[in-house]
């Protein structure tokens, strides 16, 4: 696979990011569990790749299918028949149920469409949706990454809805990052 300069900011943007989110949850001795669904997984990754994340991560569920977001998260069936599964309202009781269910302090979800092709509902590649919640706050955006990213490969969809979604657990903590890259 030859990796474009795009592709390597992107990566870049998602290690610099981990790196300082997972110092402010240990500094604040805040846990996290992540439920994922476009991503696969590398929201999770990134996290334990950190040195010390051992003391904040909790729980990496990657709900892939509609049965597994039901089933094993308990997302309720109805918000996805309503909604849609890419949408704020799947995220949101994604983030809500990865966090009961591990007794983390902060859950966050993310579902949405990495691509190549785009959603059946006509939603476009690079529509993402991320939930950060903790017990007493929720902080949920639609990404739209269609709109932002230089080059919308699979790849760079994964990676930068990762990374937002630590610039929004930074956001939840109090923290502020700026653009990094």
């Amino acid at each position: 696979m030859r990796i474009a300069k795009s592709d390597k900011v992107v990566t870049k943007k998602l290690d610099i990011v981990t790196k300082n989110v997972v110092k402010y949850l240990c500094e604040q001795g805040v846990t996290v569990s992540t439920a994922e669904s476009c991503t696969g997984g590398i929201l999770s990754s990134a996290i334990t790749s950190v040195s010390g994340a051992s003391n904040i991560f909790e729980l990496g569920v990657c709900s892939y299918s509609e049965r597994v977001k039901c089933d094993i998260l308990g997302v309720d069936e109805k918000i996805i028949s309503q909604y849609g599964v890419y949408s704020a309202q799947t995220a949101s009781a994604m983030s809500e149920a990865v966090r009961k269910l591990s007794g983390a302090d902060i859950g966050v979800g993310i579902t949405g469409i990495a691509g190549p092709f785009g959603g059946e509902d006509g939603k476009p590649v690079g529509t993402v949706y991320v939930s950060v919640s903790s017990k007493d706050k929720e902080i949920a955006r639609d990404l739209r990454l269609y709109e932002s990213l230089a080059e919308l490969t699979r790849d760079n969809v994964r990676i930068e809805a990762a990374a937002m979604a630590l610039i929004m657990v930074a956001e939840l903590l109090g923290h502020r990052i700026d653009e990094v890259i």
